[in-house]
């Protein structure tokens, strides 16, 4: 199992406009998102788009949050996500 990042708002678009400037979501097929869901085989990856998500948070209404183990999720805020990222490359040093 790889881990999952999900993307949440109560504003349509939010979530379409945020994937279409700041990351290469081709699968995007509707603009009226208000749950977004993907999982990451490399848990690295998803490194990026927090960062992406943290740097533009004032910018759009969006809630993050990703699971690094089965059914156990962590709201990504301003205040853990460098956190979260340092654990990412001390537990997946690859």
């Amino acid at each position: 199992m790889g881990v999952i990042v999900n993307l949440y708002s109560k504003k349509n678009n939010e979530i379409f406009n945020f994937l279409n400037k700041y990351s290469n979501q081709a699968e995007l097929q509707t603009k009226n998102l208000l749950e977004w869901k993907k999982e990451y085989e490399n848990p690295i990856e998803i490194a990026d788009i927090i960062g992406v998500f943290i740097d533009n948070n004032e910018k759009y209404d969006i809630n993050m949050w990703i699971s690094l183990d089965k059914e156990f999720f962590i709201n990504v805020t301003d205040n853990n996500a460098n956190q979260i990222i340092r654990y990412l490359f001390e537990r997946y040093p690859y």
